[in-house]
């Protein structure tokens, strides 16, 4: 018998109403007997000819509206596992070509150099030829990448470039290439000159060595302008950083004594006007402080040494923003704590789930969780959501 898709599962599958997962399937469609499926209202044409073979999207055969209802039921679906429920606001979408960082493969081989994400499940490289996730100086940018890396790399040699844009334009790191003669560093200034680049770096392995940088790199945050490490995290897009901003300053209204835990190079810290700030990264922790003088900003590993209660109640409002692990160690502190409201952003719905559950059992009550989707057609979800007590 015929089967209606239901949903999509956290990797991107159609799931059916017996529990079959169906790849490239959507909720709408129908899988018939023989194991192909009938379209639905749901199902798009994909708008990249390298989809599905290029591991960079999983679902852009999905409608908008049914990726919006996919970012709703992976986090509902996490909160619901720790027994917890809130109110889940409408998500926020990144629109196509607004991605302003990515790490794509290069290798040189006897046909030329391929530039690219890797295939799904694999490491074999799917040269790009189009894209629609980056921002449209970045794709630009390859064809003449394609061209200086035939001159550098050795033959079957794998090399990493990461892209970023910044307030000067492109920041470039080319890792697995060295600038070891005049030559080297000849054609890399001509190519970071001919194009306009912000920066260009290079690691062969050993380090980070920049080779143009005609001004001062930097990244402007809720108007400060910020000094930018090579390689240093940035929100995925202008937009979604836009978005992750107002969700937290809105679950802050009247916070006046405000600490940014995981802060990065200040996000929002900056645009919470925080009084205090921490970060493991020593490059980004310093960045922060040149940026904001009359800010407090500790270089601190917070898993191994997270704010106890007594640090804690200097502050009446907390952001958290940790990697994909969480905050466990540091929600636990925080259960305990007088602090009022909590922002917190995540870009692990599982793990925030389990964080979520913590605070909720020391007396804070979830109010709200917007998804926010700024790696488009992927996976990947983002989040912000508002705590309270």
């Amino acid at each position: 018998m015929p089967e209606a898709i239901v949903r999509i599962a956290a990797r991107g599958e159609g799931v059916s109403e017996s529990g079959k997962h169906v790849p490239f399937a959507v909720p709408g469609d129908t899988l018939l007997d023989d194991g192909t499926i009938e379209p639905g209202p749901n199902h798009q044409v994909p708008p990249c000819r390298h989809f599905p073979e290029c591991g960079g999207c999983q679902l852009q055969h999905v409608s908008d509206a049914a990726y919006r209802d996919y970012l709703i039921a992976r986090v509902t679906g996490a909160l619901a596992q720790h027994g917890l429920e809130t109110d889940i606001r409408e998500p926020h979408l990144s629109p196509p070509n607004s991605r302003r960082r990515a790490s794509l493969k290069a290798l040189r081989t006897a046909q030329g150099v391929l530039i690219g994400f890797n295939a799904a499940k694999s490491h074999r490289i799917v040269d790009m030829r189009e894209n629609y996730i980056l921002r449209p100086e970045m794709i630009a940018l390859l064809p003449p990448l394609r061209t200086l890396l035939g001159q550098l790399l050795p033959p079957k040699r794998p090399a990493e470039a990461q892209i970023t844009v910044i307030d000067g334009g492109v920041d470039l790191l080319l890792k697995g290439v060295a600038a070891t003669d005049l030559r080297a560093i000849e054609s890399l200034t001509s190519f970071a000159m001919e194009r306009g680049l912000a920066r260009l770096s290079v690691d062969p392995g050993l380090g980070v060595e920049t080779i143009y940088a005609p001004e001062p790199a930097t990244v402007t945050l809720s108007g400060v302008p910020v000094q930018f490490p090579v390689g240093s995290f940035l929100q995925a897009t202008a937009d979604g950083e836009a978005a992750l901003v107002a969700a937290v300053r809105e679950a802050l209204p009247e916070s006046k004594a405000v600490a940014d835990l995981f802060s990065g190079l200040g996000t929002f810290a900056l645009a919470t006007k925080s009084v205090y700030a921490v970060e493991a990264s020593r490059d980004a922790a310093a960045s922060l402080q040149c940026a904001a003088p009359a800010m407090t900003v500790e270089h601190r590993d917070l898993y191994r040494r997270p704010l106890d209660q007594a640090e804690l109640a200097r502050f009446d409002g907390l952001v958290l923003d940790p990697p994909r692990a969480g905050a466990e160690a540091q929600v636990r502190q925080l259960a305990g704590s007088d602090v009022a409201k909590i922002a917190f952003v995540s870009c692990n719905p599982a793990t925030f789930a389990r964080d979520a559950r913590l605070l909720a059992g020391g007396g804070y009550r979830l109010d709200w969780v917007r998804p926010v989707g700024q790696f488009r057609w992927s996976t990947h979800i983002e989040l912000a959501a508002a705590f309270s007590r």
